[in-house]
């Protein structure tokens, strides 16, 4: 079953697109695959044990606003992973803060030339300053030892979110790359 989801299509020149109704452009078998893969994707690696921050939320919001051409549904889908996840794991007071990085983040996908190192550091440097305002805007003193305690105290969740965003970032663009090619080849 394909479902209408948005006007266009995550492929560049809408490569095999299915057009279901006059002026809607659907998601075709592998761009639905694509979508609910990142949903599992963030859905498992969220729930399942893993080292503090080394989560595919980053990459997944580099990924969508760097190849869908749908740029809400690629705001979407890592608000949507988040939304889901922390309605089971718990909603916080960083949830408004934490979720507009991930706005940033795929904007930054949008304007990206290419998803390379320096635009993976850049995300994950933007994720890492703005989530530790916020943390030390509500949990710490307001002044210059608590700004400084409060990034000090943060420095081991930047490597390994800079490490959980460098993987899945790179993980989400080679198996993309892999249907991709494999996509144009059975046309």
């Amino acid at each position: 079953m394909i479902y209408i989801l948005e006007e266009k299509c995550i492929w560049p020149n809408n490569i095999n697109c299915i057009d279901l109704q006059k002026n809607n452009m659907t998601l075709n078998k592998d761009e639905i695959k694509i979508v609910f893969g990142l949903v599992a994707l963030a859905l498992l690696t969220r729930f399942l044990p893993h080292p503090p921050n080394f989560a595919p939320i980053t990459g997944i919001a580099l990924f969508t606003g760097f190849n869908f051409t749908n740029k809400r549904l690629a705001l979407f889908i890592p608000l949507f992973c988040m939304l889901i996840t922390d309605f089971f794991l718990g909603f916080h007071s960083l949830v408004p803060i934490i979720y507009s990085c991930f706005i940033l983040i795929s904007f930054i996908g949008f304007k990206a030339k290419s998803l390379s190192l320096i635009t993976v550091i850049g995300a994950s440097f933007s994720f890492f300053i703005i989530s530790n305002l916020g943390v030390w805007y509500l949990s710490y003193p307001k002044d210059l030892n608590g700004l400084i305690s409060c990034f000090v105290l943060a420095i081991p969740f930047f490597f390994n979110s800079l490490a959980g965003d460098l993987f899945y970032t790179s993980l989400l663009q080679f198996s993309f790359n892999k249907i991709k090619i494999q996509s144009l080849k059975t046309n």
